[in-house]
């Protein structure tokens, strides 16, 4: 070849190889099957991502061709998705179990005092406090009794609140400090001196004087929940009813770049809240939206709380359970937060809860503005109310967990007929063609692939019952992954900077070794996390 040839030749490669390279990212993933969450469920095999937001998706050729990035990560034909969404938790007061007596799975009452023992030794908080009980799972299902807690400590206070957050057991000298006697009794909640039962609101007389969190000790909840919650492909979770204080220090946390993780909060039901917020206004940032309320309309089936419109099918004499306000006290509340422009979030459970909420709902922005305004957990709504969800505009808020903890004893408490109308999640995202899935963690686990399992499968962790709790409500696979990233992204009015891989969206994505719309259902809890991404970092690996 003639040198002048070779010249000209070695000009065009060079000009083709800057033409094929001739754009800048930060960080490509590539050799994956990349799950969008887009309006068309589109896949691709290859991203770029630049400044924390998706820059370009398509066929690993395409990226690889065009884009170059001092950070290249082959996923191995691995599977990305969006970052996943807990649209209903507890994130700080998670944190601060971490630092209390677990009582998590306990098999029975002795396996609670074994535990509560065994956590006294290190215990530096002058009480005892634990959480996680359920007396559904033990041969004796009826409530403990704080005798055992007198005798064993009959100077340190003790509180266990049972799982739900709805019961809590607690001895004499708890009691004794928070000037319960046998005489008291409360709005709202229930009191059995002699067993050391507080349900609902009860429990406040007790928590009211337990000894304060240090700032030390939430940040190092805060953190330590961020990190565990990182692990399970957690990038934003809604933390269901912080004060202002708790939203100071998230803020100082967040500016500091110690706190990553995106929190949507729904502020308590407390004047201290309104006093600030009201007048304030709706706040939001990237890494934080304080822009709702939260609010507990009833109890909870486990403990018996949830307000029925009959009376429970287990229990004499006959109960109804508890609305923990009058309904004045919500409909006076609505009205100022439409007035402000937040959103209103309400626990209801049982189907009387959730026939007032609705309606006082409908009553006050059951228009077609858009104000979604949800509610959490709508476990029994009966046939009558349903339709109200579309008819208003309301978000239904649930927790696949839930259904698969509660039926080994949820027939038995509603009765076979009144079962059939709980937990009805496919029903539910019919209503308004979208439905957002959380945890309710602590109260489950935190795990979105168990919240995923448990939509479709409608199986707890064992695989029962082999033909599903109330298959007819599953969701499809693809509504269950849309429940965990962009539905909750639309409840929380974020859907256009996440909840799915688009570009210019937030690059908040997790890579996991299975497939979930494609492998088989019995593998889908032993999925794992192989790497969290938060805003192009990656957070977990």
């Amino acid at each position: 070849m003639h040198p002048r040839q070779l010249i000209l030749l070695l000009a065009i490669v060079s000009t083709t190889g800057c033409h094929f390279k001739n754009k800048q990212a930060d960080l490509i993933l590539h050799n994956a099957t990349i799950y969008t969450v887009d309006d068309a469920f589109s896949t691709f095999e290859a991203m770029a991502i630049k400044d924390g937001r998706i820059l370009a998706l398509g066929t690993e050729r395409e990226i690889l061709n065009e884009y170059d990035a001092p950070q290249v990560i082959d996923c191995g034909k691995q599977f990305i998705y969006p970052g996943f969404i807990d649209g209903h938790c507890h994130f700080l007061g998670y944190g601060r179990t971490l630092q209390e007596v677990n009582l998590d799975s306990t098999q029975s009452f002795d396996e609670v005092i074994m535990r509560v023992k065994a956590f006294q030794p290190s215990n530096s908080r002058g009480w005892i406090i634990g959480r996680g009980w359920d007396q559904n799972d033990w041969a004796d299902q009826s409530f403990p009794s704080r005798t055992t807690l007198d005798s064993l400590f009959p100077s340190i206070p003790v509180a266990l609140q049972r799982i739900d957050g709805h019961a809590m057991l607690v001895n004499g000298e708890a009691l004794r400090r928070a000037g319960i006697d046998a005489s008291t009794t409360i709005s709202g909640g229930d009191i059995d001196f002699a067993k050391g039962i507080l349900i609902d609101n009860a429990m406040n007389l007790v928590t009211s004087v337990f000894p304060e969190y240090s700032k030390e000790d939430n940040i190092a909840a805060l953190l330590a929940a961020q990190a565990r919650c990182f692990a399970v492909g957690l990038t934003t979770v809604d933390d269901a009813g912080l004060m202002k204080s708790d939203v100071d220090l998230i803020k100082q946390l967040q500016a500091e770049n110690k706190l990553k993780m995106r929190l949507y909060v729904m502020l308590a039901d407390d004047s201290l809240n309104y006093t600030h917020y009201l007048k304030a206004g709706i706040d939001t940032s990237d890494r934080l939206s304080v822009r709702a309320f939260k609010f507990y309309a009833d109890g909870a089936l486990g403990s018996r709380g949830a307000c029925l419109l009959a009376p429970y099918d287990d229990v004499l004499p006959y109960s109804y359970g508890l609305m923990l306000r009058e309904p004045l006290h919500f409909r006076q509340k609505a009205y100022d937060l439409r007035k402000a422009g937040f959103q209103m979030c309400t626990h209801a459970i049982g189907d009387s809860a959730n026939r007032v909420m609705l309606d006082i709902y409908g009553e006050v922005v059951g228009d077609s503005a858009d104000h979604r305004w949800r509610i959490e957990h709508a476990q029994v709504v009966h046939q009558n109310d349903m339709q109200k969800f579309a008819q208003y505009h309301i978000i239904p808020s649930v927790q696949p967990t839930h259904a698969t903890s509660d039926m080994p004893w949820a027939p038995q408490r509603l009765g076979r007929s009144r079962v059939m109308r709980a937990y009805t999640y496919r029903e539910l995202k019919e209503q308004l063609g979208m439905i957002a899935l959380g945890t309710d963690f602590p109260v489950e686990g935190i795990s979105p692939i168990n919240t995923f399992y448990a939509a479709i499968a409608r199986k707890d962790l064992k695989g029962l019952p082999a033909e599903g709790f109330q298959k007819e409500n599953a969701l499809s696979r693809e509504d269950a992954l849309r429940g965990m990233t962009i539905w909750p992204a639309m409840a929380n009015f974020e859907e256009h900077k996440k909840g799915s891989i688009e570009i210019g969206k937030f690059a908040d994505l997790v890579l996991l070794d299975q497939d979930l719309i494609k492998c088989n259902e019995a593998r889908l809890p032993q999925s794992k996390v192989v790497m969290t991404i938060l805003q192009g970092e990656v957070v977990f690996k």
